[in-house]
């Protein structure tokens, strides 16, 4: 009789506590790890050769939307294909519970237009089956997946399902609303919620154009929605801002921390120019580290969320948009079959007019960036990241003597219509990333898996963290660079039992060629509902990952296995 269900063998372990990798072997039993030596003297149901390889925890990504895609989809792809095994969803005030049935359009748009997934695809594969916000966490843990997921309260259903249509034209709440809020969100932390979530940007519209239901939720109501998290409970509160208003709104988390001794975290972005209306200033992001130090030195645990690479907007005629997606003339001929749309837009009367109009009604994305010609890049195989600015969108254009939409429009038009643009939508600057991602107070995030499917593929951002920033780069050691997207996000959202390779903790284990680890290329599939297309990204050199020590891909191809679970509240490790 074996000792042990799976034994992983000789590999070089870097256990995500940050220190430096020792080789030994991994013994795991009823989904946890119950050894950890240079040698385990024991057999196993399935042993693994790890040798030559790394032996990492999976990846903890704690700033996700597959809000939806869980409620339908067995694969939480692209997130468990590239090593995650365990997500938090929910973020940025965006969800669908509670929801009234009378509510699931608004809700639907709410989505499309803040995190860009087709409203089809979720009309089509929602089930609604639920109303309140424990029974749609009732329904996800039903669900057979891959990978584990833990779930924060979203602020705009819950507004709109308190306040009705005055919620959703941003009506300021009363007593009475803010009293009904407050306890149904109570009754969601109970359930399972790891904490609160809310959006209060310019940049989330929903797909009607209006902005979302929070954005200018009055700073009463988002303190005393704070006022439900319980730091005894590990919980969190979570926002995206503009912070026009920006010791206002950064009170809000440093006084809910200090009333109710739960953590905050926030979206951190650096650019390397103003965003019109959105930022006034390219260097916010370090006035922002100012306020988390004091907020810490104060015993406040709040963290700025910040990601490893350029928040990164792929454009072209595969992708949901392009610098021409919604003028008049180009809109007439999108849905034809691309053989036809193609010959169509080579029409040179047609690229004439098509050139010469203006969007109607663009994504804020086209609205801030698709002018920026010397920001804008051809993208290549395999994808650069951090492009040399020679390379530019202006650069070609002014080589080839002609304007930049003129060299675009044609661009894109090569490759039988499959050429696209990488645009790095926040700061390319080594630097700048470098000062955010060492800063003791950040967490590696912001890959927004399942969201913005048709025009951003981040959700790979943490490969990057160590094939740019530990390989190439050597800003960080291996030990560091796994640390970072381990055992620092699951100890900050309260997931004591996953992050680290020690006995007890839960057998969430990758075993990477971490010499020949490499992203390739984004590319698009058609596999939504409904028809949908999105980005996925795949990479050479993860060998294996298990989900509570079973297989849930061997060398990018899923096993078929489903052991992810719904991830209620903290977890604590129980030895």
């Amino acid at each position: 009789m074996s000792d042990y269900d799976l034994i992983i063998r000789g590999g070089q372990i870097v256990d995500g506590s940050g220190s430096e990798p020792f080789e030994g072997d991994i013994a795991v039993r009823d989904g946890k790890i119950i050894e950890v030596a240079e040698q385990v003297l024991a057999i196993a149901d399935q042993e693994v050769n790890a040798s030559g390889k790394i032996v990492t925890p999976g990846f903890v990504d704690v700033h996700t939307h597959y809000d939806g895609q869980a409620a339908w989809d067995s694969h939480l792809n692209p997130s468990s294909s590239l090593g995650t095994t365990t997500v938090v969803v929910g973020n940025c005030g965006v969800g669908f519970a509670p929801c009234r049935p009378e509510d699931r359009d608004v809700l639907v748009q709410l989505m499309e237009g803040v995190e860009e997934i087709p409203g089809s695809a979720l009309a089509a594969g929602i089930p609604w089956n639920w109303e309140s916000f424990p029974e749609y966490l009732d329904a996800l843990e039903a669900k057979p997946r891959d990978i584990d997921v833990a779930v924060l309260l979203p602020h705009g259903p819950l507004r709109v399902y308190v306040m009705g249509e005055r919620g959703v034209n941003r009506e300021e709440a009363n007593q009475e609303d803010l009293d009904e809020m407050k306890r149904i969100a109570i009754e969601g932390l109970e359930s399972g919620a790891v904490g609160i979530s809310s959006s209060r940007t310019l940049l989330h519209l929903s797909s009607s154009g209006e902005n979302v239901p929070t954005y200018e939720a009055a700073t009463r109501e988002m303190k005393e929605l704070g006022s439900c998290l319980s730091g005894d409970k590990g919980q969190v509160l979570q926002f995206i801002s503009d912070f026009n208003e920006a010791d206002e709104e950064f009170d809000i988390l440093r006084e809910t921390s200090r009333k109710t001794g739960a953590k905050g975290t926030f979206t951190l972005i650096a650019t390397d120019a103003p965003l019109g209306g959105v930022t006034e200033s390219a260097q916010v992001w370090r006035q922002h580290l100012d306020r988390i130090e004091e907020a810490q030195a104060q015993g406040l645990d709040i963290r700025g969320q910040v990601i490893s690479r350029p928040i990164g907007i792929l454009m072209g005629h595969p992708a949901t948009m392009s610098p021409f997606y919604r003028r008049p003339t180009y809109m007439k001929y999108k849905d034809l079959p691309k053989n036809e749309r193609l010959a169509r837009l080579r029409d040179p009367l047609v690229r004439e007019q098509i050139i010469s109009e203006e969007n109607e009604n663009p994504h804020i994305f086209v609205q801030l960036l698709s002018d920026s010609f010397d920001n804008m890049y051809p993208m290549e195989d395999p994808i650069d990241y951090l492009p040399n600015p020679k390379s530019s969108v202006a650069e070609q254009a002014r080589e080839a003597a002609q304007g930049p939409l003129e060299w675009l429009y044609d661009f894109f038009l090569g490759n039988d219509g499959e050429n696209l643009i990488y645009i790095p939508a926040t700061s390319k600057s080594k630097s700048v990333i470098a000062e955010l991602l060492e800063h003791p107070y950040t967490l590696e995030a912001l890959g927004d898996g399942g969201a913005h499917v048709g025009s951003i593929c981040d959700t790979s951002a943490n490969i990057f963290l160590l094939t740019k920033w530990v390989n190439e780069e050597r800003l960080f050691s291996l030990g560091q660079g796994i640390r970072m997207i381990t055992s620092d996000p699951a100890k900050f959202y309260s997931l004591d039992d996953r992050g680290t390779l020690s006995a007890g903790m839960k057998a969430d284990i990758n075993i990477i060629d971490i010499g020949n680890l490499k992203l390739k290329t984004p590319h698009i599939v058609h596999d939504l509902p409904g028809g949908g297309s999105r980005f996925l990204q795949d990479a050479d050199g993860i060998v294996a990952t298990f989900v509570s020590g079973k297989p849930i891909y061997r060398l990018g191809e899923a096993t078929g296995s489903l052991p992810g679970k719904l991830i209620r509240g903290p977890q604590k490790l129980v030895t």
